[in-house]
């Protein structure tokens, strides 16, 4: 190395250390999704509870919180392996999620039939929070990609 390189990488500050992960921080990272989350489980006991379907309405509610868990869970790991500097390998991605998804799958179909027909509710609530939890990911990313 020659001393110009060398006074060169010595002026250079060093990259900055990610922050440690924790629970905490996802909760507060995750305040929309957190709230959007919120507000179906209110909409499914006010709307479908009025119609006097509350067991209905507890099971949408319970399908929502999961899908707001297994949300969660996701950004978690994700902060986690961010934060290690690790660059994960791909079989350890797919291990992580055939893991979350299989725990997932396992509680939202067992409490399905356990609670049947209206366990389905929870199935259905799933869908719905999985889907406008994409939706909200998403639009930030491709915002991000269409700017320079």
């Amino acid at each position: 190395m020659t001393s110009t390189e060398m006074s060169n990488a010595m002026t250079e500050p060093a990259p900055p250390v990610p922050e440690k992960a924790s629970l905490w921080r996802v909760v507060r990272d995750q305040r929309k999704i957190e709230l959007v989350g919120l507000g179906m489980v209110v909409a499914s006991f006010w709307i479908i509870g009025q119609l006097g379907e509350w067991r209905l309405a507890g099971c949408i509610a319970a399908g929502v919180l999961l899908g707001l868990a297994n949300h969660l869970a996701t950004e978690y790991w994700l902060l986690k392996t961010i934060s290690s500097g690790e660059q994960p390998t791909r079989n350890q991605m797919i291990t992580s999620t055939l893991v979350r998804l299989t725990v997932l799958t396992v509680v939202a179909v067992g409490v399905a039939v356990v609670f049947w027909p209206d366990g389905i509710g929870l199935l259905l609530g799933l869908a719905i929070f999985r889907l406008i939890a994409l939706v909200m990911t998403t639009i930030p990313l491709l915002k991000e990609l269409k700017n320079p």
